[in-house]
This record gives structure tokens, C-alpha cells and sequence, in this order.
């Protein structure tokens, strides 16, 4: 009887851990899809894929699938976090670790010394934002299977020390282009080119230039995770495609860097460049290529890569080769001698879309060995990156940068003129001992008005400061530190108001609060002296709070006053405003505040007759130009409920202005072309914004002819 109780128990013991294993089998791609990541003529829709990394969450303890918002076609943009199961039990509160690291903010060294032996790494990898570089979803799919399936010492080490980020940077494009390249039954004859339309709803590629202001919902989802929620301490963006005759080209990138962000950005690129070349290397795959092997720098801010260096996050781009369709890598004798760039050439062969899925998952694997390894270096480095940013903000500090050497330079060649009247100011300068005075550093690297600034003040008595707080909603969205005056204060014996808003640089992402309102200062850069420029890898300048075109001040001093903090991450919201009599006649809308054109085109399209003032109204602010509307009941209504979302302020008259002009709504026509335009989805949206009507007419529309009977304006 006791025996026959024991084999009971010994096949019901085996029969629990079956169906446990059941329970944890996690089903291949194969298995869900219908073909194996990388299989020639072969790619994933979004759809199938969101079914895929649901599936893994509810079947792995390992993995957790997130909702992190809509995007722009109302699709959910998903993050499958990636961990043990013992941190999934603690996730909130490694989360809170790397916050606290990240934004440096009331911690002694001991405690973030602390913290970082304590806390995971978190890193980001995210794949698909250019859509039609297919391997991005791919190897994204690839690697979540991969982490989830593998039992070997090194997956389980990573699983103990880090929390991944797997996040789908464009599912409306994942669908779009993979629906598009599998509509043909001839497998051979399939290809992602031809697309109907952009493979993001407004801007096609340029999605990847939208990290420093969000205009799209995507951008705005991503960002909050990246700079409010998980600050990861490495993010990993996949791109194609390498440069001819190499398989990828990754980190470390090529001068210039930008000067604004912490050097720890650059040492840091580095090491994980090297990390990621011996893994390829040990394991045979050659074809690596970095520095001048490629045109990528680090200068640029707005790519989803290049915006996490000015907020302290080492940022990983690679470009990888590869296609559904197999390709052939080129043959190109300059990279066939290996060098510093690229020092394991690839030799011309057939090249298959699976080699390429291969590559980077050991890519993603070489990020993810070094960040377990190195978890306490990271969590400590992000936090010593934020302490510099904070200490050199809260003291008179001098960056250097390519101005201020021509500043020295000067100084010098001017003294050199004086000693040798006869010289050619070129030479190289010529002092006893050949030695430059250090006076000529202090002249530039000490004067007073060559400071960093300590902050910036937005007056609350602008004309437009709804404009000027989508400005800073856009910093805030991306982690930035906004306080608002609580009442009225005077800094440099100047008088602000109530409401103002301040952005102090004394915080840990001082690197993008400078490059989001200074001026930026890029080196001269030549291909040899005298001969032509390197072209910049993006855009060489830009300053958000010129394009945006509000008010502010440069503050080089220390300065306080009465500053209240706005709650990290929460949007501020303008509350519009009526002024003037209690009984109007009339309304006026300022032609100064954008939000103005908001209101007057809803005005417009709801039958309200709204006029332009071409006299000035005495005893107001209001400018020639500025929209009148009566004050009807229906006017009224309209104009509350809009001036409560606009933040605007609506100026009452007791009697209507002389010199009144109607106008109507432009019959407004936008050119695009088939496949889209970016130039043209970026207008389209930006009209969207405005409540302008449009029309999107293409060539066949343009060969029609008689366009003057029926738009206005035709924008190219």
C-alpha cells in the first residue's frame, strides 16, 4: 500500500513539473508567425506581432507587455520589460532607483554609491522607427524570444542585473510596410518600395527629427518613458543601413561631439563600442565599422538616439545591412585594409536577411553583458553626469567651445602683431620660449559676460505666452526642471510678474535646457585647411526658443525669488482669460498669439463673422491686424470654450472698432505626391493644429487645370 502510494506520488510529482514546463514553453516565432525571424521573403505585421509579445507576458514570468500610449493612427504603442522574475516583484522600485539617480537630484555620494550597488541597469533597445528598415521589428521580436528561451549563465546573468526596455518605436509603419511588401503571392517579386503613403502618418522618416519638441504622439510616448519614467542608463536605437562594403557601423561615432553634454557621454560610447566590436569579432562576424568608417556623429539633438546624450543616457546607434530579399555586399577595396574604423573588413558575399537578425542579437547581447557587468559603473556614472550638470549650473562657469578658441586666437594673433609688425598673422604664434601667456586663456575663460548662463526667464507679460508655454511643455515632456513665479519679482533690476516662468540650468539635463535656447556653436570643419566642409551627419544648428519666437531673458548670475516648482513631468496648463467691460460690444483676438488663428478658423468654420482690425483701438494693446468679433451669444460660447483650451486672452470693447475688413476662411489646396512628402505631411499637420481647412491635391489635380476657381492659395 505505501508503495503504491509512493509511485502515486512520484507520478503525480512528474506530472506537476510537465505541465510547469508546459506552462513555461515559450513558443518560437516559427511556432507564431508561420516562419522563422530572418527567413527570406518573410516579414511580421504589427498585428502579429502585439498578438506575439502578449502572448510571451502571459506565458513568461520574465516578461511584462506595457501600453506606453496611442499613436498618431490610435494604434497602442507597446514596451515589453524584460527581467527576472524576482525584479518584476520590485519593478517599481528599481524604477525609482534609476529615477533618483538619473535626475541627481538630494543624494549624498554615499547613497548614490549606495543605490547604484543596489539598483539594475535599465537599457532601452527599440526597433521599427523607420519602418521600411525592416530588421528594426525584427531582431526586436528575435531578441525577446531569445532572452526569454536561453537558460545559459550569461542570459541568467543578464536577467538578474538588468531591466529591458523592448520597445516598438512605429507600429502604424510595422503594419503599413509589412502589409504592403507580403501583398505579393510571388515571394521573389516582393519589396517594400512603391508605398502609398509615409509610413508614419505626418512625417515619413523625419520621425527621427522630432525628439527635441514631440510634435507626434509617438515621440511624446517614447519620451516620457526615456526621460520621465525609466531613465535608462543605456538606449540602443536599430537603424538601416550601413555604409557599402561593411555589414554595420556603430559606436564610437566621429567628431565633432556636441560640447554641451558630459564627456562621460563620450568615454562612455567607447567602451560600449568595443564591447559591441570584440562580441562580433569573437564571434567571427565581421564587417564592424566606426568613427570615420561612417557619417555618424554626436552632434545633432532631435534623433531618438542623439536627444538621450544631452540628458545623460548613452545613446547607441547602429546601421546594419540586410533585407527579406537576399542582397550581395558590395565589393569597395578602400575598407578591405583593416584600420582603427573598421578593423575586421568584410569580404564581398551573398548576404541573407537571417545574418543579419544573427548580428544583432549578438549586438544587443554585447549592451546587454556589459551592462550587467558593469551596473554599479552606470547607475554611478548617470548620477555623477547629473551632479556636474547641477554644480555647473549653480556657479559662474565657462564651457569651451569652438567660439571661444577663436576668441583667444584673436588675442593672440593681436599680440603677435604688436611683437612682429612684419609677420603674417597665420603664423603660428611667436612667444619667448614659444609658450602662450595663460593671460590669453583668462581674457576669454574669465570674462564675466562670456558665462554659461545660470538661467533663463520667461515673462508672463508677453504677447503670445501660450506659445511660449508649448515651448516649455516641450522641455518638461522631455524631463526638464520649469519653476513659475508665485508672485512678482525683480532680477537685474528688472520687474517680472506674477506667473513668469523660470528655467534654472543649476539641473541635471542642463545639457538640453543650453542646446534647447542657446545658440549652438559648431567647429569649423574641414576636409583638409582650405578645402571643402565635412557635411554635418544632421541638422548643424537649431535653437527651439528662436524658432518659437517668444521672449526671454539670459540670466548670468545667481538669482531666486519667489519660485514655485512645477511636479516633474506634469504639462502646464494656461488658464484664457476676459478683460474689459462686463457688456462688451465686441471682442479682440491678438493678431500676436498663434493660439489667436486657433480660434478664429474654429470661429470660422462654425458661421461666425470675425473681421481684421486696420485701426489701432485707442487706450488697448491691441495691434493693427488683431481679429474683432461681436459679442453674440453664440460668439460668446464659442470663445469661452476655446479660450479655456488655448490658455489665451480675449480683450472685451465697449464699442466696435472703425475700419473693420470681413474675411473668410482661404480656400487652401496642399501639394503632395504619391507615397508622400515629408515637407508636405509636416505642413498638413501643422495646418491641422491651426484648424485650417485644406484640401491635399496631387499631379493628376495640378494637370487639370482651372486651380484659380477653386482655392485661394496653393501651398508647395
Amino acid at each position: 500500500m505505501q508503495l503504491k502510494r509512493f509511485d502515486f506520488l512520484v507520478t503525480l510529482f512528474i506530472f506537476i513539473l510537465s505541465v510547469a514546463a508546459r506552462a513555461q514553453h515559450i513558443p518560437t516565432p516559427k511556432e507564431h508567425f508561420g516562419f522563422n525571424i530572418g527567413e527570406n521573403y518573410q516579414l511580421a505585421t504589427f498585428i502579429q506581432t502585439e498578438a506575439y509579445f502578449k502572448k510571451l507576458d502571459a506565458i513568461s514570468g520574465k516578461a511584462k507587455y506595457t501600453i506606453i500610449g496611442k499613436t498618431e493612427e490610435s494604434r497602442d504603442q507597446f514596451m515589453l520589460i524584460i527581467t527576472s522574475p524576482a525584479n518584476h516583484n520590485k519593478l517599481e522600485y528599481y524604477k525609482s532607483i534609476s529615477q533618483k539617480l538619473g535626475n541627481a537630484e538630494g543624494l549624498t555620494n554615499a547613497q548614490a554609491r549606495a543605490m547604484a550597488t543596489e539598483g539594475k541597469t535599465v537599457v532601452w533597445i527599440d526597433g521599427g522607427l523607420h519602418a521600411t528598415e525592416v530588421a528594426g521589428i525584427h531582431q526586436l521580436i528575435e531578441t525577446a524570444y531569445t532572452l526569454l528561451s536561453r537558460n545559459d549563465d550569461e542570459t541568467n546573468r543578464i536577467l538578474d542585473n538588468v531591466i529591458i526596455l523592448l520597445t516598438h518605436a512605429n507600429p502604424d509603419g510595422q503594419e503599413l510596410v509589412s502589409n504592403w511588401y507580403m501583398r505579393n503571392s510571388t515571394p521573389e517579386k516582393r519589396s517594400t518600395q512603391g508605398l502609398p503613403i509615409l509610413y508614419q502618418k505626418y512625417v515619413g522618416h523625419d520621425n527621427n527629427r522630432d525628439f527635441y519638441m514631440l510634435n507626434m504622439k509617438e515621440s511624446q510616448n517614447i519620451a516620457r518613458q526615456l526621460f520621465i519614467e525609466w531613465l535608462p542608463q543605456i538606449m540602443y536605437n536599430h537603424h538601416q543601413s550601413g555604409p557599402p562594403g561593411s555589414i554595420v557601423a556603430g559606436a564610437p561615432y566621429r567628431d565633432p561631439f556636441n560640447y554641451v553634454f558630459d564627456p562621460l557621454i563620450i568615454t562612455g560610447l567607447d567602451a560600449l563600442g568595443a564591447a559591441m566590436q570584440n562580441r562580433l569579432n569573437s564571434e567571427g562576424k565581421t564587417g564592424y565599422t566606426s568613427k570615420a568608417g561612417s557619417v555618424f556623429s554626436t552632434w545633432y539633438n532631435g534623433g531618438l538616439r542623439t536627444t538621450t546624450y544631452f540628458h545623460n543616457m548613452i545613446g547607441l546607434l547602429t546601421e546594419i545591412v540586410g533585407s527579406p530579399n537576399p542582397m550581395d555586399i558590395p565589393l569597395v577595396t578602400q575598407r578591405l585594409v583593416p584600420n582603427a574604423a573598421t578593423p575586421n573588413p568584410v569580404i564581398p558575399q551573398k548576404w541573407y536577411f537571417r545574418q543579419t537578425i544573427d548580428y544583432s542579437v549578438s549586438l544587443n547581447y554585447s549592451v546587454l553583458d556589459y551592462a550587467a557587468r558593469n551596473k554599479d559603473v552606470l547607475l554611478y556614472n548617470i548620477y555623477q553626469m547629473g551632479r556636474n550638470s547641477i554644480e555647473r549650473g549653480g556657479k559662474d562657469f565657462w564651457a569651451l567651445s569652438p567660439s571661444k578658441i577663436d576668441k583667444m586666437n584673436q588675442h593672440i594673433q593681436e599680440a603677435q602683431k604688436k611683437l612682429r609688425p612684419d609677420s603674417n598673422t597665420n603664423e603660428t604664434p611667436r612667444f619667448p620660449g614659444n609658450i602662450i601667456p595663460v593671460k590669453y586663456y583668462d581674457t576669454v575663460m574669465k570674462d564675466p559676460a562670456l558665462r554659461d548662463p545660470r538661467g533663463f526667464i520667461i515673462s508672463a507679460d508677453q504677447p503670445d505666452l501660450a506659445t511660449a508655454v508649448e515651448f516649455l511643455n516641450a522641455l518638461i515632456k522631455t524631463g526638464v526642471l520649469v519653476h513659475r513665479a508665485t508672485k512678482a519679482f525683480e532680477v537685474n533690476g528688472k520687474k517680472y510678474p506674477e506667473n513668469s516662468f523660470i528655467v534654472k540650468t543649476n539641473q541635471a539635463f542642463r545639457p538640453h535646457v543650453l542646446d534647447m535656447f542657446e545658440p549652438q556653436d559648431h567647429p569649423n570643419d574641414f576636409q583638409y585647411p582650405g578645402g571643402p566642409p565635412v557635411p554635418p551627419y544632421d541638422a548643424a544648428g537649431w535653437t527651439l526658443a528662436y524658432q518659437m519666437g517668444f521672449q526671454f531673458d539670459r540670466i548670468v548670475e545667481g538669482f531666486d525669488g519667489p519660485f514655485e516648482r512645477n511636479p516633474l513631468g506634469k504639462l502646464i496648463t494656461l488658464k484664457g482669460k476676459f478683460t474689459g467691460p462686463a457688456s462688451p460690444k465686441g471682442f479682440v483676438l491678438n493678431a500676436q498669439a498663434n493660439n489667436s488663428f486657433k480660434i478664429v478658423n474654429q470661429l470660422l468654420k462654425e458661421g461666425v463673422p470675425v473681421f481684421r482690425i486696420t485701426n489701432e483701438i485707442a487706450g488697448t494693446n491691441s495691434n493693427i491686424g488683431s481679429f474683432y468679433i461681436s459679442a453674440g451669444t453664440k460668439e460668446k460660447g464659442i470663445l469661452e470654450r476655446m479660450t479655456n483650451q488655448m490658455g489665451i486672452e480675449v480683450l472685451g470693447v465697449s464699442k466696435q472698432p472703425t475700419g473693420l475688413q470681413k474675411i473668410s476662411a482661404a480656400r487652401i489646396a496642399l501639394w503632395d505626391t504619391y507615397g508622400g512628402s515629408m515637407p508636405s505631411g509636416w505642413i498638413r499637420w501643422m495646418m491641422e493644429q491651426f484648424n485650417y481647412s485644406i484640401d491635399v491635391i496631387y499631379a493628376p489635380d495640378i494637370d487639370k487645370g482651372d486651380l484659380k476657381s477653386k482655392y485661394d492659395v496653393i501651398v508647395f
